[in-house]
């Protein structure tokens, strides 16, 4: 029905003429409690907000009239009293048909939120989530010769618009009466709207109460006076621990005057995944619009979370969250540049602070340094990075080395790092989050130092090599070793190098992995799929056993007569080789292990008469 010719639209033919939604009012509190709102809590913030805002426009034309809100809470029952500017029968009928004509677009729902906050609206049919039956009796201030109306609903979706005498409500202002549908008598129960209130409302500018007991709590923390730094950090740190439940390792103000916002970001005690998305506290103009706000920040900035007030973002239709728009992309970089600006005042005036916060959450500012070059240059005598020389910052391992070699994953550091570092190259694990690209980085903030991969073919080329006569007498060693290796796509290299303690190596790059990875998929598929990936074979190099010469062990396996004994030992020496790198073991691997841990047991408990 046209909201034109609705008896909803109409004034009141009679006192107790019964009137009808122009909407389904069942399956609207349906659309309210099950797909707009996150939990029947919202109802106390809806009226919390309906009396605030119309305290705001009474006050707006009357700055010196009262601003009170109260809650009183009683048997299943609950009444909220507000000073505001109340509402005509006019005022009733008038917002009541918006109610129809704005649920029949998508698009209504949240212009009626915007349009008519403070008044019925949705935010006030979003008490039916609760209650069975509303009663509203309000008087206009702007209309002194109005008397006072009264609304009453029920979930049924009738209601019925009355006049009442003078006496009824002599001062202007609206009273709203709800009473507890079946099964949600909880959330009208006297401390359940006290928790509620508090929750909702400790920064609203008027005095609101539940009861004799106060709801607000101003100034915010991060706005009161404190007798000094150390007295508001204590302070602040309570705030913190009340609100997330930890004790912050430090406090960021968060002052945005242009965009209206005020609070604090915490930072974390201890580290927490990038992935794991931050929720933070905020308040629309005093009212806690989300614990959960999780666009407010930039995605390096996971090691915070903020608690603030906000007057100029906006909200999405069911108030719960922050609509992403331009204002909250600026807002967002506003904030994200205060983060960053107290990250370069811990470098420039506190490193201890600063250490203490880096050896904690080095990764998201590693995660920021990657975009930012002037944060990068910032952080780079105080960023730690695991190198052959110990944990250690860029900046230093660069005064160290004239080459800073790195690997791209962990697993070719472990390889390398201990033959490099003994033939005096300095290299940089830069399998780590972030670590490879902020080394490729380094030249752009730091001129003239010169970056370069370190693989197995370079390490290799760093190795001293065996004096020709040497290796051709242990040509049939070799010849054993590799025979018995070479199943297993890896080939035997004699050279010399230090520490002396290490017997063998294993390298390879990741090109001779994914050979590798081929290969073994290849042995165990049928003859279709086997076909197919024999004909993506490369030619990448094979992984490498580099046997160290000057090791005694390896001395002794080479002077060994039995093939079949040398073939074991080389087993055995691969396997260790592969421990030593903490590679992980394919089931051939684990296999060869085993083969050759009995082997070599067989061996040495074998008599020279063949008897154990």
């Amino acid at each position: 029905m046209d909201s034109q010719t609705s008896p909803a639209s109409q004034p009141s033919p009679s006192p107790q003429s019964p009137h009808t939604f122009q909407v389904d009012l069942r399956g609207l509190v349906d659309l309210l409690s099950h797909h707009l709102y996150s939990s029947p809590k919202v109802y106390l913030r809806e009226l919390l907000q309906n009396a605030v805002d119309a305290v705001t426009a009474r006050r707006a034309d009357e700055p010196g009239a009262p601003a009170r809100v109260r809650l009183h809470a009683e048997g299943g029952a609950l009444r909220v009293e507000d000073t505001g500017v109340g509402l005509t029968e006019a005022d009733v009928h008038s917002l009541l048909a918006t109610i129809g004509r704005s649920s029949k677009r998508a698009e209504g729902l949240e212009e009626a939120r915007s349009d008519f906050l403070g008044q019925f609206g949705i935010g006030l049919l979003a008490c039916f989530v609760v209650a069975e039956r509303i009663r509203v009796v309000s008087r206009s201030a702007r209309t002194p010769g109005a008397p006072p109306v009264e609304w009453t609903a029920s979930d049924d979706g009738s209601y019925t618009v009355r006049t009442l005498p003078d006496a009824e409500r002599p001062e202007p202002g609206t009273t709203v009466h709800l009473v507890a549908r079946a099964g949600a008598a909880e959330w009208l129960a006297p401390e359940r709207v006290a928790a509620l209130a508090r929750g909702f409302g400790s920064l609203l500018p008027y005095d609101v109460r539940v009861g004799d007991e106060a709801v607000t709590d101003l100034p915010a923390p991060w706005d009161r006076p404190y007798p000094g730094p150390s007295a508001r950090r204590v302070a602040l740190a309570r705030h913190c621990h009340d609100l997330f439940g930890f004790t912050p390792l430090d406090t960021i103000d968060l002052s945005v005057p242009l965009a209206g916002i005020r609070g604090v970001a915490y930072v974390l005690p201890s580290a927490v995944s990038p992935a794991q998305r931050a929720g933070h506290r905020v308040h629309l103009k005093g009212m806690l619009l989300t614990e959960r706000a999780e666009q407010l920040l930039p995605d390096w900035a996971f090691f915070v979370r903020c608690a603030l007030d906000t007057d100029s973002l906006r909200p999405t239709a069911s108030r719960e969250a922050l609509y992403e728009d331009e204002t909250l992309a600026g807002v967002r970089e506003a904030l994200g540049e205060r983060i960053r600006v107290w990250l370069t005042g811990l470098a420039a005036g506190d490193p201890e602070r600063l250490g203490a916060f880096l050896a904690v959450h080095h990764l998201g500012v590693k995660s920021l340094a990657r975009h930012d070059r002037e944060m990068l240059r910032t952080m780079l005598p105080w960023l730690p990075f695991e190198t052959t020389d110990g944990r250690i910052s860029l900046e230093e391992f660069a005064q160290r080395h004239p080459v800073v070699h790195f690997t791209r994953t962990v697993e070719e550091y472990r390889q390398v790092a201990p033959i490099a570092s003994a033939q005096g190259i300095g290299v940089i694990n830069g399998g780590y989050t972030y670590d490879g690209e902020l080394v490729q980085a380094l030249p752009s903030v730091r001129p003239g130092t010169e970056v370069a991969e370190l693989d197995a073919e370079t390490v290799t080329a760093h190795l001293d090599a065996v004096d020709p006569a040497e290796e051709l007498a242990l040509s049939g060693f070799l010849a054993a070793a590799r025979a018995r290796l070479d199943p297993l796509g890896c080939d035997v290299v004699l050279r010399a190098f230090h520490p002396l303690s290490v017997p063998a190596l294993h390298l390879d790059d990741r090109d001779a992995r994914h050979e590798q990875a081929r290969a073994d998929a290849e042995a165990r598929a049928d003859d279709l799929w086997a076909g197919i990936l024999g004909s993506l074979r490369g030619s990448a190099p094979r992984a490498r056993l580099v046997l160290n010469h000057l090791n005694p062990l390896v001395r002794r396996i080479s002077a060994l007569p039995d093939p079949e004994l040398i073939g074991t030992a080389a087993e055995s020496l691969y396997g260790q080789a592969l421990l030593m790198a903490q590679r992980p073991l394919r089931p051939a691997d684990s296999a060869l292990l085993n083969r050759a841990f009995i082997g070599l047991l067989e061996w040495a408990t074998h008599s020279e008469d063949g008897r154990a």
